[in-house]
């Protein structure tokens, strides 16, 4: 029971980085979603400013952590956006690194719990997703949520999920981008921010299961890591790598821009990202 109006493309960015007048230009150049990444409180008051700003896109989270933000809350802000913007906020849910929550013990579980909080307070399953990465949760995000929001991935993974959700299922995948044709210097500038995520566990384990080893996964990354979660090069080649996601099964790509100006680039890769979904 995939999400309705996501569009193909979104953008995901830290949720303060987002500004009512940069919301309205990203729905006029065409992206469907934007995508509220680093654990945004269910209490925070951008949401509305957000979704007042915009007349169609949609406003997610990605994601909700499980163990900062109760249910309940979850519940009624959900509700409450619903009620006035509908069908234009997609609560994104996970539970999180296990390195950086000291509660962090039976993750499993505390999705279930806080999903079984979510149906008693009326907050449907199309209008929830699950970051999920390895097979046990991507089966909870199929059988319980709208789908899976997989971050830090490969189209291989993404394959993998489109088996195990089905074809009704929504899998909106997150991939970061650098716009510079410079090899050397892209990878750099990848590695700024996509070498942090070889500290936490769940990302590095879930590499691994698609060929990834010790020589790629070290902190910073080696260049096989840093080439398959961040495209590179020119904006034909970053949408050709994006492309691979979609052909994978992927309802939705979300873009994690890196560089400075990451609204310059979107304005570039606009254009040719339309012209892909003809």
């Amino acid at each position: 029971m995939a999400f309705d109006g996501l569009g193909t493309f979104g953008v995901w960015q830290p949720h303060p980085q987002f500004t009512p007048h940069s919301a309205r230009e990203l729905e006029e150049l065409g992206f469907g979603t934007i995508w509220l990444g680093s654990s945004p409180p269910v209490d925070w008051d951008g949401y509305e400013q957000l979704l007042a700003a915009t007349e169609s896109l949609v406003v997610a989270t990605s994601i909700v952590n499980v163990w900062a933000s109760a249910p309940e809350a979850a519940a009624d802000t959900y509700l409450r956006l619903d009620d006035k913007f509908p069908g234009r906020f997609l609560l994104g849910i996970g539970a999180g690194h296990r390195e950086h929550t000291s509660d962090y013990t039976k993750p499993y579980d505390a999705l279930v719990d806080y999903l079984d909080v979510l149906d008693v307070r009326g907050v449907p399953r199309h209008g929830r997703a699950l970051a999920a990465l390895g097979p046990r949760v991507a089966r909870l995000a199929r059988d319980r949520t709208a789908g899976a929001l997989p971050y830090l991935t490969v189209p291989e993974h993404t394959a993998q999920l489109r088996e195990i959700l089905g074809p009704d299922a929504l899998v909106a995948v997150e991939h970061k981008v650098v716009l510079d044709t410079d090899a050397d210097r892209a990878r750099a500038r990848g590695r700024e921010r996509a070498g942090f995520y070889l500290g936490l566990t769940n990302y590095v384990n879930n590499l691994r299961r698609f060929g990834f080893d010790d020589t790629d996964l070290t902190e910073p990354g080696g260049d096989r890591y840093i080439d398959a979660v961040v495209a590179h090069g020119s904006a034909a080649q970053i949408i050709d790598r994006l492309a691979e996601h979609r052909r994978a099964g992927a309802d939705h790509v979300a873009l994690q821009v890196l560089d400075d100006d990451a609204l310059a680039t979107l304005r570039t890769l606009a254009p040719l990202l339309s012209e892909h979904l003809k």
